[in-house]
């Protein structure tokens, strides 16, 4: 073999082996986590089982149905198309976001937000556009994660402005008492109320209200809540969900209702990273460990366009004192 051929050789050896390196190092990548268009994740865990719930990310009269994704190993994603849409939702009409689902009685129940609600008094309400005029927060029940869902009550299950939040971006959480509290709201106001036991209204506080505002420093929408360890953790995103500007901040308590002082940002985006806009997320413990994951979406680079945002998980640690370690955004995600 002379010497121009054994140089070839190496050559071509030597591209092979970086292509099936590049090829193996890709094949480590699980971010994002399916293919789409996709934001506000909601994740959860039933038996032996991982879910995520998103919101499918379109212009708002596209925006029109909810799909939901399955996994038995975090990696390997399986998708259940069109779990709940306008078939089942009557009065939905543009802007169906931001689910929130959780499981009572062997019975699946759905919260989301519907019709980009407005009210008089301002700039983005429109006296003579009646789409947005009614809507809010609505639920719909299942026997199953995968649906098919359909509308539990007929109607909003809120649709007023108390405290002056939108009634969007809803998240339950059941205390160890039994207790749900439901955590909701825009427009830079959080609210907290108490569901009854069948979930068809609220259960007044002390003072008679049904909902008390529990607005931490910068708070703008997307609450999530979860208890480690005693304590509980209130995170919300910060921010505009439309740029990059979006992150994820959160506050410590020793009871659910708090008060919650915010402790820091556990979630953003920073010039040079792999993508912008990180926000609107939800955490899952692993079944019996002490091994957390954070679900958001994120801003593919480059974007491309004001709805284009992908699901992502990624690892979320804690220091010694509790406090949660920023969170790095990756291509890997979780193994």
């Amino acid at each position: 073999m002379n010497k121009g051929v054994r140089e070839c050789i190496v050559v071509l050896v030597l591209l092979l082996t970086t292509a099936i390196c590049a090829q193996s190092e890709n094949s480590q990548d699980h971010n994002p986590l399916f293919q789409g268009w996709y934001a506000d994740p909601e994740g959860a865990v039933f038996g032996d089982t991982y879910w995520v719930f998103p919101t499918f990310s379109d212009d708002f009269e596209k925006q029109l149905h909810f799909d939901a994704f399955s996994s038995k190993d975090l990696v390997n994603w399986q998708k259940h198309e069109r779990i709940l849409d306008t078939t089942q939702i009557k009065w939905l009409r543009q802007a169906l976001w931001a689910p929130a689902i959780i499981e009572k009685n062997e019975e699946y129940y759905l919260f989301f937000g519907a019709n980009d609600i407005q009210r008089p008094g301002r700039d983005s309400y429109d006296p003579d556009n009646d789409i947005n005029h009614y809507g809010g927060i609505g639920v719909a029940v299942a026997q199953n994660p995968a649906g098919p869902y359909k509308d539990y009550l007929g109607k909003p299950l809120i649709s007023d402005f108390y405290n002056d939040a939108q009634p969007i971006d809803q998240f339950v959480f059941q205390d160890i008492d039994g207790t749900y509290y439901f955590f909701y709201g825009g427009w830079s106001h959080c609210n907290l109320g108490k569901l009854n036991d069948d979930f068809t209204g609220f259960i007044p506080w002390e003072d008679g209200t049904l909902f008390k505002e529990i607005t931490p420093e910068s708070y703008v929408e997307g609450p999530f809540m979860f208890l480690r360890n005693g304590i509980y953790y209130f995170m919300w995103s910060e921010g505009s969900w439309g740029d990059g500007s979006y992150k994820v901040a959160y506050s410590m308590s020793d009871k659910v209702t708090g008060p919650y002082k915010r402790i820091g940002t556990v979630l953003e985006t920073t010039e040079g990273d792999i993508a912008t806009g990180a926000g609107h997320h939800s955490v899952i413990k692993k079944p019996g460990t002490d091994e957390y994951i954070m679900v958001y979406h994120r801003r593919p680079i480059p974007n491309l366009d004001r709805d284009h945002r992908v699901v992502c998980m990624d690892k979320m640690e804690f220091n010694a004192d509790g406090t949660i370690k920023p969170v790095k955004i990756t291509h890997e995600g979780v193994k």
